[in-house]
């Protein structure tokens, strides 16, 4: 009699193995983090909610960007509380960055949107239903509302079944109310911490002139900017420098603003910091009036005068 475990080589076993299981998912980079807070304040923004929640998503992207450190193996290892530490960074948000990181990267849930995807941010915005959203997301591989920004402005947007030039137009005009509400928000935001203490005019100045001479030069490292670069390209040049105890970060403006006038080679932004205190400004050449021809600082032209 034979036995009953013995296996047929010509049969398949009574006892197959288990069927594989698959690996779980990566923990999220700190730029994919980063853009999923990103996304969610696109989509708080969009539906017109507290522009302080808006404003603090964004505080902790960048802060995301900014940290040394991996995001997600600190959260994996310590746990949320150690993201409190990040600037920016509270009980609220931390949870909410440890959620996500620990579906590897799948979801970011937050309350009164539930789960914040691509397709959320997009049926947000008028004339947007799902179907349309899944189209756009399908043909153009867009995952928020800058990638939809520069589909726009090339023009990939009117390929999409559906979008005819009437029905982009209307977008664009939302989506420069939103982009426009975003600059004046962070015009105030500066506006406040301008009074905290920005670098001296002429400490700006010298590093935008610095920077342009290095473009011009050659001699700075160049990155690869997402916005405005179909083609994947390290073409824009980056200054990073210390002076007189403030930390300079100086590279041209990739602005759709700054395309459609053609200025990428003339408005230089200056991110600078000092005790932990990071803020912005804008230097261009001005256009028109008694300035004309000379190189100012947006928002701090008085001084000019004055001087």
């Amino acid at each position: 009699m034979e036995s009953w475990n013995r296996q047929d080589p010509h049969r398949m076993s009574e006892f197959p193995e288990p069927p594989f299981a698959p690996d779980p998912p990566s923990p999220p980079t700190n730029e994919a983090i980063a853009r999923a807070l990103e996304r969610t304040a696109d989509l708080l923004e969009a539906r017109d909610d507290n522009p302080f929640r808006v404003r603090a998503f964004r505080r902790a992207a960048q802060s995301v960007l900014r940290s040394k450190e991996s995001i997600s193996d600190l959260t994996l290892a310590v746990g949320p509380a150690a993201l409190k530490r990040l600037p920016g960074i509270g009980e609220g948000l931390a949870g909410v960055i440890d959620g996500f990181v620990r579906s590897g990267g799948q979801h970011l849930v937050y309350r009164g949107v539930g789960d914040v995807t691509p397709v959320a941010v997009l049926t947000s915005l008028p004339g947007i239903g799902e179907v349309l959203a899944r189209r756009i997301l399908d043909l153009l591989q867009i995952r928020d509302l800058e990638d939809l920004e520069l589909a726009i402005y090339e023009g990939r947007l009117e390929q999409v079944p559906g979008f005819g030039r009437r029905r982009t137009a209307a977008l664009r005009q939302v989506m420069n109310s939103l982009l426009g509400r975003r600059l004046r928000e962070r015009s105030r935001e500066l506006g406040e911490r301008y009074r905290i203490g920005h670098p001296p005019l002429s400490l700006l100045l010298a590093v935008d002139d610095e920077y342009r001479r290095r473009a011009r030069d050659g001699t700075l490292r160049t990155i690869t900017p997402r916005r405005f670069n179909p083609d994947r390209l390290a073409w824009l040049p980056i200054l990073e420098t210390r002076k007189d105890g403030w930390t300079f970060r100086a590279l041209f403006s990739n602005t759709a603003q700054a395309h459609a006038r053609g200025k990428t080679g003339d408005w230089v932004v200056i991110t600078f910091d000092r005790a932990g205190e990071t803020n912005q400004c804008t230097v261009v050449t001005e256009t028109h009036g008694p300035l004309a021809g000379q190189r100012v600082v947006r928002g701090r032209e008085d001084e000019l005068l004055s001087g």
